[in-house]
């Protein structure tokens, strides 16, 4: 992996679901993936084993929930989620970005 990242020679990965993703770049244990987000779109709550989340909203808004407490964010705020803890995002807006930083690496996006 290169030491740099420009998003411009980097396409978008579509999940589905009004939902892409680009990885930033990672080390065995530090990932950073940009996610973006259709208005409405949804980051089905769910929870990791070994992955502690911290996930940043680079633009737009997101209505955030972890481990049942709910907040909304805007660009400049973050919510962190433990391993264990059930977290999920719900967009406000179209292209709302999410910078997502997880401990270990998430190796499974690798392999997509």
């Amino acid at each position: 992996m290169s030491p740099f990242f420009n998003s411009q020679q980097h396409t978008w990965d579509d999940l589905g679901g009004g939902i892409k993703r680009k990885i930033v770049g990672y080390t065995d244990s530090l990932m950073a993936v940009h996610v973006c987000f259709e208005k409405g779109a949804i980051g089905t709550p769910h929870a990791h084993e070994i992955h502690d989340q911290i996930g940043y909203v680079v633009a737009g808004s997101f209505e955030a929930e972890v481990n049942g407490q709910k907040q909304i964010l805007k660009a400049g705020d973050a919510y962190i989620a433990h391993k264990h803890f059930i977290h999920g995002a719900v967009a406000l807006e179209d292209n709302s970005i999410l910078l997502d930083v997880f401990s270990p690496l998430r190796e499974d996006f690798l392999l997509d």
